[in-house]
């Protein structure tokens, strides 16, 4: 059986005690054993009081100061000692005070650290998640219930079983756990590049797994875009070299025609001169796609805009309310008005009737959502993949530059252009930008 340990106080109390008999011994030969009972019973009892009241403070000092360690091994910095007397005890509990200040000091710093890491980690684009040695998730932030389709918490889920449910090209990406970029298919016509990285690391003793998706579409379109102009460009230089002494050459062969009085030669530097021009015009076009300067923004009222156009244009226009006659953009006006021309007149060129050319417009918190609609014969899945890149038309006199400028404007505004055949026949071009509510 184990007998618990006896305290400071009573420590005091049996030293007194064994003193006080110890001291009295030589009298007991001086007087009768009983009378030496007594004064030894009544000195006892007056040095039981005496130090009493000497260590009261003392005492009660070592039990705040027990107390306020519990507290610490809690994580509670909050009590200070009110124990404030100059000697060893004191200093001590002075000690205590200021450490506890300095820890509650440093317990706020990291609880406001924490709680801005939290969210900048909920506010990534990326998605991030943390998983336990046996794939179950401990963390994830906002961005991962998007990709994972999920709405509730993903914490306490299996992470496996979670990609499997969203997707499969997910699931795939998470089993061979390496580095590198995926495809998903979001829906029939939205397909998104993304880059995985993943990796070990050790956490309260325990391993777990880092995920790190980053979403690339944007950036591949915009590398791509820019590898595209380069190409334009060194052509256009290359062209450009040409032509001038092609069109010197043909003015002189135009000379000697006129004396010749050769009907055939004149036909044949006409017909030079044509080619030339078109081939001008294309180069000029393209060198427009290539350099097309940065927007210029400024507030837009869109229906404006659209009542602009319908002066030139033939299209119905729809909007979602009557408030949105109000709501406005920051966009280049010139770029935007060329863009609605671009895809008006691809509309208008589809085969749809021109009474069934269409805009609708629709407005979010952040965006505006144009959808330019026709009914005509709408694209093959071949088509579509390829009708957004340069030099692409399937079109026997197109230069392939209308859909690319319109994607080069789009993406400048940080908006997103999409392309899907409509139900009802006809092809849709959405477009979504930026709002500002000014």
């Amino acid at each position: 059986m184990k007998i618990p340990g006896l305290s400071i106080a009573h420590k005091l109390y049996l030293a007194l005690a064994l003193t006080l008999m110890v001291v009295s011994l030589p009298l007991l030969s001086l007087m009768a054993w009983q009378s030496w009972m007594a004064a030894l019973l009544a000195a006892i009892l007056l040095g039981f009081a005496i130090l009493r009241l000497l260590t009261r403070k003392l005492f009660a000092g070592l039990q705040a100061l027990e107390s306020g360690l519990l507290n610490f091994k809690d994580s509670d910095f909050s009590t200070l000692l009110a124990y404030q007397n100059d000697d060893e005890l004191g200093r001590l509990c002075q000690l205590y005070n200021e450490s506890a200040a300095q820890l509650r000091n440093e317990k706020q710093w990291i609880y406001q650290r924490e709680l801005m890491l939290d969210k900048v980690l909920h506010s990534a684009p990326q998605v991030l998640l943390l998983t336990d040695d046996k794939g179950i998730v401990v963390f994830s932030n906002h961005s991962a219930k998007a990709l994972l389709n999920c709405e509730h918490n993903l914490e306490g889920m299996k992470l496996e079983e979670l990609a499997l449910q969203a997707n499969p090209a997910l699931y795939n990406a998470l089993s061979e756990a390496t580095d590198g970029l995926f495809e998903l298919q979001r829906n029939e016509d939205d397909k998104q590049t993304w880059h995985l990285s993943n990796g070990e690391l050790l956490l309260n003793n325990q391993f777990h797994r880092l995920y790190i998706f980053k979403q690339l579409t944007r950036e591949l379109n915009r590398q791509e875009v820019a590898v595209w102009k380069k190409v334009i460009r060194i052509i256009s230089h290359e062209l450009n070299n040409s032509l001038g002494p092609i069109s010197s050459m043909l003015h002189s062969g135009k000379i000697l025609a006129n004396k010749l009085e050769d009907t055939r030669l004149e036909r044949v530097f006409s017909t030079i001169d044509e080619r030339i021009r078109h081939l001008t015009e294309f180069v000029q076009g393209y060198g427009k796609f290539a350099k097309l300067p940065s927007p210029r923004l400024a507030p837009v009222v869109l229906p404006e805009l659209l009542a602009q156009l319908q002066a030139h244009w033939q299209f119905s226009c729809t909007q979602a309310d009557a408030q949105s006659q109000s709501r406005q953009l920051l966009a280049d006006a010139a770029q935007l008005e060329q863009l609605l021309i671009n895809l008006l007149k691809n509309a208008h060129e589809s085969g749809s009737a021109p009474d069934e050319v269409g805009i609708e417009v629709g407005f979010s918190a952040q965006h505006v959502q144009i959808r330019v609609v026709d009914s005509g014969q709408g694209m093959t899945e071949h088509i579509m993949a390829n009708a957004l890149i340069p030099f692409y038309s399937t079109k026997s006199s197109g230069t392939g530059l209308g859909l690319a400028l319109c994607r080069e404007i789009v993406e400048a505004h940080h908006g997103h252009i999409q392309l899907k055949n409509r139900a009802q026949g006809g092809l849709c071009v959405e477009i979504r930008l930026p709002l500002t509510t000014i």
